[in-house]
């Protein structure tokens, strides 16, 4: 027996635009951040800069939410940054526990550099489309991920 006997017309259709979308996702990121190499950064660590450019300082778990990375993960992009000196983390005179993340005058330089020409290239990526398209394509993207942020942790993907 086939998979194809197996799977509904609706499942073949759910899973075909998912894979459609995993391919479209795969290619804008490669194209979005091939020029980050130019700068020798990664994605996870341009993220970061461009949190902190656009947001202010912020505690490394608030950073890891905002690019959707683990504390684990963010430690280490972190301290790969504190080693260029492109942030510093700053102990809350308040609370001994927080600790703020900040661009240093070098980190700033940088993605002031970086940002502008990461932004031409969403324009470019994303060119083939419309406003309106971009609208639609956005507000269709929310709503399959706001509707799936609570069953996440889920592995089989069924609601409890």
């Amino acid at each position: 027996m086939t998979t194809e006997n197996r799977t509904t017309d609706h499942q073949r259709t759910v899973l075909k635009t998912y894979t459609q979308m995993m391919r479209a996702a795969d290619a804008v990121t490669t194209r979005m951040h091939r020029h980050l190499a130019d700068s020798g950064l990664t994605g996870s660590q341009f993220g970061v800069l461009e949190a902190l450019y656009h947001l202010g300082p912020l505690c490394q778990r608030d950073i890891g939410k905002k690019i959707l990375k683990t504390s684990g993960n963010m430690t280490t992009v972190i301290d790969n940054l504190e080693k260029r000196k492109l942030v510093v983390r700053v102990k809350d005179l308040t609370d001994r526990r927080r600790i703020s993340v900040e661009l240093t005058p070098a980190g700033y330089d940088l993605i002031d550099t970086v940002f502008p020409i990461h932004s031409e290239i969403a324009e470019q990526v994303f060119a083939v489309m419309n406003p309106g398209e971009l609208q639609t394509l956005g507000s269709l993207l929310k709503k399959v991920g706001k509707a799936n942020v609570a069953s996440a942790g889920d592995s089989n993907g069924r609601k409890p």
